[in-house]
C-alpha cells in the first residue's frame, strides 16, 4: 500500500542499538505526576551566609521543579480529549445525570466507589512503575494482557443476566465486544514489538488478568456503575502513559517502521468492529494513518481516549448505544424488548426493594 511504511519484526530497543546517540539515553520512566514527589537538594552549610544561601537556592530549585511539573500535567490534561465542565449543568439534562455530579441520594454511594477506584488505581500504578521504570515496551505487554479483562467480564456477566431474564442489552455486548478487540490489537502490537519477549513478564501479565477478571465480574454485578468508572481510570492512565512516551521518544519512533499487526489492523481490515467501540463518533469519522511507528503509538493513545469516553458514557444507567444503530431499528428492538428489572446492579437492586417496601 502506497504511503505505508514496511512491517518491523524488530523491536524499538534494538533498533535503537543501531544508532549510538540514541542508545546512550536511557528510556523514560512513567512514575505518575500526581505521585511524583519533588525532590529538593540537601544541602549541608554552616554559618549564617552559607545557611541562607542554602535554603535560598532549595527553594529556587523547588519552585522551578514544582512549576515544570505542573506544566506537564496541565499538557496531559489539555491533551486528553474527556473535559469536565467547570459549571453545573442545568436540572433536566443529560448531563445532569452523569454519576460524576451524583445527586443527594446516591451521591455518598458513587464517592465511596470512585474513592476505592482511584486508590486502587494508584497503587497499581505504583507497582507497574517500580516494576517498570525503564522497560516501557514490556510495560504495555502488560497493561494491554489486562485492558482485555473488563470487557469480557462485562459481556460474561451481561449473557449471565440474560440467561436470568433480567436484561437484554445487546447494544452493550456488541460495544464491549469490539473494545475488547482492539485491545487485542493493542497486544499484538506490543508482543511484534517484542514486550512479551521475558518470560516473567508473560507470567506477571497473565497471574494479573486471571484475578482482575474475577474481581471485575464481582464488582460489575455489585455496581455496573462502579466497573466502569474504575475501568475509566484504568483508561485514562493508559493515555496518559502512550500520551508521555510519544512526547519523550517521538522523533526516535518517526524513524521507525510500522509493525505488520498494526497495518493489518488499521489499513486492511474491516473497520466495522473499530467504529463500534467509539460510542461517541459517527462511524467512518476516523480513519488513522499508519506511516511509521510514531503513527502506531498515536493510534493507541487515541483508542485509549475513546475507550476512556465510552466507560464515563456507560456510568449513566441505560445511556450507552451502539454508533451503528439507526432510529428504524432502535425503535423495532424496543417493541422486542421482554420485561426486566431495572436494575444497575445487586447493590442497587437491594436498595430499590427497600425504597418500595417504605
Amino acid at each position: 500500500m502506497a504511503g505505508v511504511a514496511p512491517a518491523s519484526t524488530a523491536p524499538l530497543p534494538a533498533a535503537l542499538a543501531s544508532n549510538p546517540a540514541a542508545a546512550a539515553r536511557s528510556p523514560p520512566s512513567f512514575l505518575p505526576l500526581r505521585a511524583r514527589g519533588l525532590r529538593s537538594p540537601v544541602v549541608l552549610a554552616t554559618g549564617g551566609s552559607r545557611t541562607f544561601r542554602a535554603e535560598a537556592i532549595r527553594t529556587q530549585v523547588t519552585q522551578q521543579e514544582k512549576a515544570e511539573q505542573e506544566t506537564e500535567v496541565s499538557a496531559v490534561e489539555e491533551s486528553f480529549p474527556v473535559r469536565e465542565e467547570a459549571s453545573p449543568p442545568p436540572e433536566g439534562s443529560a448531563a445532569a445525570d452523569d454519576p460524576l455530579s451524583p445527586t443527594d441520594d446516591d451521591g455518598w454511594a458513587v464517592r465511596l466507589e470512585q474513592s476505592f477506584n482511584i486508590f486502587l488505581t494508584d497503587s497499581i500504578i505504583v507497582i507497574l512503575d517500580a516494576l517498570y521504570r525503564d522497560r516501557d515496551y514490556a510495560r504495555f505487554f502488560v497493561l494491554e494482557t489486562i485492558a482485555r479483562v473488563p470487557y469480557f467480564a462485562f459481556i460474561s456477566v451481561l449473557h449471565l443476566y440474560e440467561t436470568f431474564g433480567w436484561w437484554r442489552r445487546a447494544d452493550y455486548i456488541k460495544v464491549h465486544f469490539a473494545e475488547s478487540m482492539n485491545e487485542f490489537h493493542h497486544l499484538l502490537i506490543m508482543e511484534e514489538l517484542g514486550g512479551n519477549s521475558v518470560w516473567v513478564d508473560r507470567f506477571l501479565a497473565r497471574f494479573s488478568a486471571f484475578f482482575y477478571y474475577f474481581m471485575t465480574v464481582a464488582m460489575y454485578m455489585l455496581s455496573p456503575r462502579m466497573a466502569y468508572h474504575f475501568s475509566e481510570c484504568v483508561e485514562r492512565h493508559a493515555y496518559s502513559t502512550y500520551d508521555k512516551f510519544l512526547k519523550l521518544n517521538g522523533e526516535e519512533l518517526k524513524k521507525l517502521p510500522a509493525p505488520e499487526a498494526a497495518i493489518n489492523y488499521y489499513m486492511n481490515e474491516d473497520l466495522y468492529l473499530f467504529d463500534e467501540f467509539q460510542t461517541s463518533r459517527v462511524p467512518c469519522s476516523r480513519r488513522p494513518k499508519v506511516d511509521n511507528l510514531y503513527d502506531v503509538f498515536v493510534n493507541i493513545r487515541d483508542d485509549e481516549a475513546e475507550h476512556c469516553k465510552t466507560m464515563k458514557a456507560c456510568q449513566t444507567h441505560g445511556n450507552l448505544r451502539s454508533p451503528h444503530s439507526v432510529p428504524r431499528s432502535m425503535e423495532t428492538d424496543a417493541e422486542c424488548l421482554v420485561p426486566e428489572n431495572d436494575c444497575e446492579g445487586i447493590m442497587d437492586c437491594v436498595k430499590k426493594s427497600l425504597a418500595s417496601e417504605d
